[in-house]
């Protein structure tokens, strides 16, 4: 028989201009993975800030096991049993595995007695860790692992995720799985926070679905279709991406035996890496986080620059061009890391509009900034890419993460460049704005552009790409016909299983 752990009654939470939560109200059982489903701006985050205690409501309450549940802050929410893992890592690369875990924690016993501890419930949970490793070594799912442990040493009664498994293959959201399933047997709940539909229905026993801070129903996930929730998510019904018939024009990219030694002392050397992309071809390129994505789009961005002869663009050496210059000559890119690296979190959207627009679309004029010219741009990107914020004026950081990607993407493809050159471009993002964002990129291939899209997001790649390319420690398979490949080879192709390995599961 079910028992409720989590009564949450009426929540409310507003910000100037913006309601987050209204009168939310839902119950998690023991024992149960109940996934939390909405859109971009939904509410999601500032609901579980409140559940870990980042935020006070403004109004309702919330019970937990029959007494009041009131967490000032999130120590108090641990002390309760609950637990967090955060989309974004919040880890320190130089420390080791066993450090990190000690500073997440409120009274870390003793360095001995700790690594002994991450060992045994790394093993008994099937997340395989050793303590002694420094967390720069570590791959992006052994990142997350550090983060899991780092909460299971805590033995919580609720764990709440979010988007864990967006920096992940198949194989290590295999396992995942697994070790919350695990957790569920034992009693542990779980509230689960994901824009894959089809690992909802896989993984939670129920869902509650928010749309503009509101509680808009429940489902059964694994009883209702992935498109069904969301469109009670989107509240209207929204296309597929379907790419337009067209001819490939010339080459219009060429990359040359391009070795890049690793920025700083964690990141991942290029390796020899060689591929083209013609006129109105989108080149997909996936790989495990931490395998030379970055440090890829760094090279064909110019904030790295290469060797003479290794980026030709249209037969113009740009190797040794940096960004500015590259900009220049219509090359625009949009990394992974959107608040930092993307866009400046300090400064409003129409600042960071001029970043890279300032140019390309005639924003300086005599070394001044046409302010009117970069509103309007601004507010062109927000209308188009539907980005939930109340004006071009707003701060960057105040946007929710799904919001500022749909931004800091939407401002590179509305500039219609020549090349384009984007890093998980529907990461945290709602299905209808990742539909809406891969249409984007069809279309912009259909006008000519070449475009490299890297991405963890095995579907994505599979519905944007005409070839497929797998980058595993720096180096690059051979690009392979998108038509001639399966998830699972794909995914043993970002494992580092080349093109031996696929031919041989071909065969």
């Amino acid at each position: 028989m079910e028992q409720t752990l989590l009564s949450i009654r009426g929540l409310r939470k507003a910000y100037p201009g913006v309601v987050a939560n209204d009168d939310v109200s839902f119950d998690i059982q023991k024992g149960e993975i109940h996934a939390l489903l909405g859109e971009n701006g939904a509410g999601k985050s500032t609901l579980v800030k409140m559940i870990y205690g980042l935020v006070a409501p403004d109004i309702g309450e919330m019970v937990m096991d029959g007494a009041a549940y009131k967490p000032a802050k999130p120590s108090e929410a641990r002390k309760s049993g609950v637990a967090m893992v955060f989309q974004h890592f919040s880890l320190f690369d130089a420390l080791d595995v066993a450090e990190n875990v000690a500073l997440g924690m409120d009274n870390p016993p003793a360095p001995r007695d700790l690594a002994k501890q991450i060992k045994e419930v790394s093993e008994n949970y099937g997340l395989p860790l050793d303590p002694h490793r420094t967390v720069g070594t570590l791959s992006a799912g052994e990142r997350q692992r550090v983060e899991i442990i780092r909460c299971l040493l805590q033995d919580p009664r609720l764990l709440i995720m979010d988007e864990p498994t967006s920096v992940l293959t198949p194989q290590e959201v295999d396992i995942l799985f697994e070790t919350l399933r695990k957790l569920k047997s034992e009693g542990t709940s779980i509230l689960y926070i994901s824009h894959k539909l089809e690992e909802i229905r896989a993984l939670c026993d129920h869902a509650t679905v928010l749309r503009h801070g509101k509680n808009v129903g429940t489902c059964t996930p694994s009883e209702t279709q992935a498109r069904e929730m969301a469109e009670m998510m989107v509240g209207s019904s929204f296309a597929t991406p379907t790419a337009k018939d067209k001819d490939l024009g010339k080459v219009r990219l060429q990359v040359k035996n391009l070795n890049l030694p690793a920025p700083g002392g964690f990141g991942t050397p290029l390796r020899d890496i060689s591929f083209e992309v013609q006129a109105g071809e989108v080149l997909g390129l996936g790989g495990v986080a931490g395998n030379g994505q970055d440090e890829l789009l760094s090279a064909l961005s110019g904030e790295h620059p290469a060797q003479p002869g290794m980026v030709i663009l249209d037969g113009q050496d740009i190797s040794t061009a940096g960004p500015i210059e590259r900009r220049g000559v219509r090359v625009l890119s949009a990394p992974e890391e959107r608040l930092g690296h993307a866009a400046a979190p300090d400064m409003s959207l129409t600042e960071n509009g001029v970043l890279t627009a300032a140019r390309g679309e005639d924003i300086l004029s005599n070394g001044f900034i046409r302010w009117d010219k970069a509103r309007a741009f601004a507010e062109n990107v927000i209308k188009q890419f539907d980005v939930r914020t109340p004006g071009p004026d707003v701060a960057a950081r105040a946007l929710s993460g799904g919001n500022l990607q749909k931004f800091v993407v939407g401002r590179e493809i509305v500039q219609q460049p020549d090349l384009l050159v984007i890093n998980q471009p529907t990461w945290g993002v709602d299905a209808a704005a990742a539909a809406f964002i891969r249409q984007s990129i069809l279309d912009l291939a259909a006008k000519g552009s070449a475009i490299v899209v890297i991405s963890q997001d095995l579907d994505e790649l599979m519905e944007v790409s005409d070839r497929f390319g797998a980058l595993n420690e720096g180096r690059l398979s051979a690009p392979r016909p998108v038509v001639d490949l399966d998830i699972e080879q794909i995914g043993l192709m970002m494992g580092g299983a080349h093109d031996m390995e696929v031919a041989h599961a071909d065969a």
